[in-house]
């Protein structure tokens, strides 16, 4: 990752956010393999798709995270939250008690 402040112009800027996207993309390709990962586990376990106690952890650590790597923590909590229920959803499909 570079510097903001050493892109000298804005095609350099743009070259840099596209990395960054593709980088944040296959982090979120990783991500869903191990959600897929986790409803396998589970199903193992009998255990449900959401684990309230989990959902709550995964929030407060992103909030966390993002305060301690300087950007929104509330932007954060939106996105995350979006991201667990989704997963959720997933798992639950795979568990075959949507």
């Amino acid at each position: 990752m570079r510097d903001p402040a050493s892109l000298e112009d804005m095609t350099a800027l743009r070259a840099e956010i596209d990395a960054t996207d593709r980088e944040l993309s296959a982090l979120m390709a990783h991500r869903a393999r191990l959600i897929a990962r986790a409803a396998e586990l589970k199903a193992g376990n009998g255990w449900p798709a959401r684990i309230t106690d989990r959902v709550d952890e995964v929030i407060a650590n992103a909030r966390a995270n993002a305060e301690r790597d300087g950007w929104d923590p509330a932007l954060a909590e939106l996105v995350w939250q979006e991201l667990v229920e989704w997963s959720i959803r997933r798992e639950q499909s795979a568990l075959g008690r949507e």
